[in-house]
C-alpha cells in the first residue's frame, strides 16, 4: 500500500525507532519488524532511549558551555520527547535549528518539529544525507554558516554502508565555520557482538534502508582533525552521564562523541 508517498508495506528506520521510543507514528509493519529485532536483541530499545538522552546532554552542553546558537540535525526522524530545538531553546530561546530528513511520514509531522520559541527559528528540510550540498544550501536560509553550527548525526551514518560515509560527513562539516561542532554516534558490536550482528541481519532482510555496524575505531575516523570534548569517543551511556548513586551506567553498543572544529 502506498498513500501520499508513504509506503506502509515497507518498514522504515525512522518509524521503527519511533516505535522503540514508545511513539505512535508508525505502521504495523514497523512494529512487527521492530519487535522481531528487539526479541533477538533486547538491548536495541535501550540504545534508542540512551541515544536520545545523549542528544539532550550534548545539545545542552553546547548551548550552555560553548555558546552554540545554531543546530543542524540531519536524520532527525520523527518527533518525540526533547527534540533538539526544545533542548536548545530552553537554554537559549533565540537558538536556530534546522532539521533534515527524507521520510515522507516525517515530512507530514513537520509542523510538530517547527514549533519554536518566538525568539528562535526552527525549520525542516526534506533532503538526504547523500546530498550534503543540498542540505547546506537549504540550511543557509535559516542558519548563518559563517558562525558556529552544531552538526548532529545520530544513528544516521550507519545507513551509508561503505566508506563514502566519511566523505559525506566531511562535505557537510568542511564549509561550517571554525568553532562548529560535530555530534555523532552510531551502533557498534562491542558489548554484544552476536546480538548486534543479528540485529543488522534482520534489519537488512526486512527493509530497503540497509545499515552497517562500525567499530569504535571506524567511528573515530569521522572526527579526524577535530578536537574531541572530554570524555572523547565512548559508549553514549557514559558521555557525561547525569550523577547517579548507582555508579557508572552500563555500556551499550552505541558509541559517539562531541568534537570542535578548529
Amino acid at each position: 500500500m502506498d498513500t501520499g508517498g508513504i509506503d506502509s508495506s515497507v518498514p522504515h528506520s525512522a518509524r521503527i525507532w519511533n516505535h522503540w521510543l514508545g511513539g505512535r507514528d508508525n505502521y504495523a509493519v514497523d512494529r512487527v519488524v521492530g519487535d522481531e529485532i528487539a526479541a533477538a536483541n533486547p538491548g536495541i530499545v535501550d540504545i534508542a532511549r540512551v541515544q536520545r538522552a545523549f542528544l539532550c546532554r550534548a545539545v545542552r552542553c553546547l548551548a550552555e558551555e560553548h555558546g552554540v546558537r545554531q543546530f543542524l540535525d540531519v536524520g532527525t526522524g520523527l518527533p518525540t520527547v526533547d527534540n533538539t530545538h526544545e533542548v536548545a531553546q530552553r537554554v537559549v530561546p533565540s537558538a536556530r535549528i534546522v532539521y533534515v530528513d527524507h521520510d515522507p511520514l516525517v515530512l507530514t509531522h513537520a509542523r510538530a518539529l517547527l514549533t519554536s520559541t518566538p525568539e528562535g527559528v526552527t525549520q525542516y528540510l526534506d533532503a538526504d544525507l547523500r546530498e550534503p550540498e543540498t542540505i547546506l544550501e537549504g540550511a543557509a536560509g535559516t542558519l548563518d554558516l559563517a558562525e558556529p553550527v552544531a552538526l548532529i548525526l545520530l544513528g544516521i551514518t550507519a545507513h551509508i554502508t561503505d566508506d563514502s560515509a566519511y566523505d559525506l560527513v566531511a562535505r557537510l562539516l568542511d564549509p561550517l565555520a571554525p568553532g562548529s561542532f560535530l555530534v555523532l554516534c552510531d551502533d557498534t558490536e562491542v558489548v554484544d557482538p552476536a546480538a548486534m550482528s543479528e540485529m543488522i541481519r534482520q534489519w537488512n532482510d526486512a527493509g530497503d534502508n540497509p545499515r552497517v555496524n562500525r567499530s569504535p575505531a571506524e567511528l573515530a575516523r569521522f572526527f579526524d582533525g577535530l578536537e574531541m570534548l572530554p570524555p572523547g569517543l565512548v559508549s553514549v551511556s557514559r558521555w557525561r552521564p547525569e550523577p547517579s548513586p548507582f555508579g557508572e551506567p552500563p555500556l551499550i553498543d552505541d558509541f559517539g562523541a562531541v568534537a570542535r572544529k578548529p
